[in-house]
């Protein structure tokens, strides 16, 4: 699934929050939009566990931050 994760001030340490959200997916993969204040997350892992995951990392999120995004599956690899 992917996510985004809106933020203001700082920019969020993205490498604290792939270590945290490492531990509920190790395939977990995270990036800035193109204006870098939306963090793009590619998890197995649910919006509660991601909420956790970045709150341990450091970032103050709320559940209204965060948003399941449409899937954008091809249906190439069968799943």
């Amino acid at each position: 699934m992917q996510f985004a994760l809106r933020t203001t001030g700082a920019a969020p340490d993205l490498a604290a929050m792939e270590q945290a959200l490492a531990e509920l997916d190790p395939a977990v993969l995270l990036d800035f939009d193109e204006a870098g204040r939306t963090v793009r997350i590619s998890t197995s892992a649910t919006a509660g566990e991601i909420l956790a995951g970045v709150r341990k990392a450091g970032v103050a999120a709320n559940a209204d931050d965060l948003v399941l995004l449409p899937s954008e599956c091809c249906g190439g690899c069968g799943g």
